[in-house]
């Protein structure tokens, strides 16, 4: 699964944006490691989710770029199919829930895509992007559970080990596992040492209870802050994943995510929505202990301005 990774390295060059690493002398001190931030908010589109859709729609074939893509998502994802679509021509249609934040819906559309809207409490997406590819003859690029996301996603994290060489520590975000499982899999084998640890809201923590479980659990929309993560499940392939390639699975509270994001604003003066905090979260509220040089996945950017208007006022 690394040669997926190593392969996506090397499609996603000149595509993608090197994100960068940030650090804090502050941060550092008030929790005594070292903590590195890979900022994914910096990616195109706001969010890491570019790299798996470009590594799995760079790869479709001319009839299946002829006939049109489909996806589902709450945002950042929808986002990243419509800009690859844009980008190599092909029509895309995106199934999204009618809650999505107005700047992830808007910046869909604004990259060409047809947006179909769906009430969450009365359909699920995958069955109405299931009807539409049958009745359009589309391909469905799926938010997480399809090996070229995965390998996709799993770039941010070799990214970070091309700059830094050593980490004692990962910490990742997870809503359906997608970037969780690559990051892992991409950290295992570069440095088998280092822990990888994902990071849920308590609030939507279906996948922490299937990795201590071993059984797959499922939770239907979530009422978290962190909209990233409101997925219902690990999927097919990225819960075995996880359990092969992931250390540990943690949980924080929503008052642990508004902190974060509140520091990282303040402190860092860098915007991140709420689901690409999760990791810092676990750090800073004690939901993670760590020692040495930690690595932390700030998975995206994309959050809309009376959301963070709320988080920045919340006491």
């Amino acid at each position: 699964m690394f040669e997926r990774v190593k392969a996506a390295r090397e499609r996603l060059r000149g595509y993608a944006n090197v994100t960068p690493v940030m650090t804090s002398r502050i941060l550092n001190e008030l929790l005594g490691i070292e903590v590195f931030l890979k900022c994914e908010n910096f990616q195109r589109v706001g969010a890491f989710k570019f790299r798996g859709a470009f590594n799995t729609i760079s790869q479709l074939t001319d009839h299946q770029k002829e006939r049109g893509i489909i996806t589902y998502s709450s945002g950042n994802h929808a986002q990243a199919v419509a800009l690859v679509g844009q980008l190599l021509g092909i029509r895309t249609t995106v199934v999204m829930p009618n809650n999505a934040p107005r700047v992830k819906r808007a910046a869909t559309e604004g990259y060409g895509a047809a947006v179909i809207e769906y009430d969450p409490e009365e359909a699920t997406r995958e069955e109405m992007a299931e009807l539409l590819r049958a009745e359009h003859g589309y391909t469905i690029i799926p938010p997480f559970d399809h090996l070229d996301i995965i390998a996709g996603q799993g770039t941010a994290a070799f990214e970070m080990f091309e700059e830094l060489k050593t980490l004692d520590m990962l910490l990742v975000p997870c809503g359906g596992g997608g970037l969780l499982s690559g990051s892992a899999i991409a950290t295992k084998s570069i440095e088998p040492s280092c822990q990888v640890i994902g990071i849920e809201p308590e609030l939507a923590d279906d996948a922490a209870r299937s990795f201590h479980t071993k059984t797959l659990h499922t939770v239907k929309n979530p009422p978290t802050i962190a909209d990233g993560t409101r997925t219902p499940s690990l999927g097919k392939l990225t819960f075995p994943l996880v359990l092969e390639y992931v250390d540990d699975m943690r949980t924080v509270t929503e008052t642990a995510i508004v902190e974060a994001v509140q520091y990282l604003f303040y402190r860092m003066k860098i915007v991140v929505e709420p689901s690409g905090a999760l990791g810092l979260a676990a750090l800073l509220s004690g939901a993670v202990s760590a020692s040495g040089r930690v690595g932390v996945i700030i998975s995206g950017g994309n959050v809309d301005g009376d959301m963070m208007s709320k988080i920045l006022l919340t006491e």
